[in-house]
């Protein structure tokens, strides 16, 4: 019998030798299913801080490099994000929408994650004609396409939380990355139960969208939200994720900041990260790789961000 928080089959080397090596997609069964039109369905970040353009727009580069077929739609909070911030954030390709800002409704809410509620009003996009989402925070870089999201049938899904303290590997979701099929009515219930709902106040809409759900909610691979927390706490499965690896998310190093939540100049990222790196070597190949794709990224955008640096 195991013991409270051990879980040990992710403790072992199950991923590298002897472990599955199927693909976690068959390709066979996926193309039984119709293709989702791509005007239906869209990927959305959301920028509520200048601290975080770079970091937007080197997730749009990405995700154009792994050649998605869905629109791309950037949440922005216009009260907070400056011309300039925005003009770099849309660098690669975002479509810009501004948003109301969704406050918190009670004390207790992490000072980080005050406007995270905001997150909700992407279960307004039906009202573009939009039937699925895929939303990825700002912190994550794309590894491969995962355009086989659009085709589930199911209104939510999300990838389940890892840990390293002793709570470890859980059922509860991450809500960094998250497949919705947008609905106006669930949004209006939701707003309406945020304030009455009992859920911790401190992780905001995670809190609530895991106390909403509950077990509703389809659990979806490590792959498509890899948490470097799973890095730390567990190498072998990390290893094991390196070939089916859709979406990166960068929890516990943020290459592109610098104290608290600061922004860095784009001119000083580089070697931002190189300290990030130094204060975080666990992660020191996870930061190389953000470098190589945020390096790609001004290459590729370099006449936009003048224009931007300009404004």
């Amino acid at each position: 019998m195991c013991q409270a928080n051990q879980t040990p089959f992710l403790q072992t080397d199950l991923l590298t030798e002897g472990g599955n090596t199927h693909p976690i997609v068959d390709s066979a069964a996926l193309s039984l299913i119709p293709a989702a039109n791509p005007r239906d369905h869209a990927v959305v970040t959301g920028l509520y801080t200048d601290a975080f353009a770079t970091a937007v727009a080197t997730l749009g580069h990405t995700l154009n490099v792994a050649n998605s077929s869905a629109h791309r739609i950037l949440y922005y909070l216009p009260e907070k994000i400056s011309p300039r911030a925005l003009c770099v954030a849309t660098a690669s390709g975002w479509e810009p929408r501004p948003i109301e800002r969704i406050a918190p409704p009670f004390r207790g809410v992490h000072r980080h994650f005050l406007d995270q509620y905001s997150k909700l009003n992407l279960w307004k996009l039906d009202q573009e004609g939009f039937k699925s989402v895929l939303y990825v925070d700002a912190d994550a870089l794309v590894r491969r396409n995962f355009d086989e999201v659009f085709r589930l049938p199911w209104t939510f899904a999300a990838v389940p939380d890892v840990y390293t303290t002793a709570a470890g590997y859980v059922s509860a979701f991450n809500a960094g990355v998250m497949f919705l099929r947008p609905d106006s009515a669930l949004f209006q219930d939701m707003v309406a139960k945020i304030a009455t709902a009992r859920y911790p106040a401190e992780q905001a809409e995670q809190s609530f969208l895991n106390h909403y759900f509950g077990a509703e909610a389809l659990r979806l691979p490590y792959a498509y939200n890899a948490n470097l927390a799973i890095k730390k706490r567990t190498p072998a499965l990390w290893k094991g994720l390196q070939a089916e690896m859709r979406i990166m998310h960068f929890t516990m190093a943020k290459p592109f900041l610098q104290g608290d939540y600061a922004e860095v100049p784009m001119d000083q990222l580089e070697k931002n990260a190189e300290k990030v790196a130094r204060k975080k070597p666990d992660f020191k190949e996870e930061i190389a790789e953000w470098v190589e794709a945020w390096k790609e990224t001004r290459r590729t955008y370099d006449a936009k961000f003048l224009q931007c640096n300009a404004l």
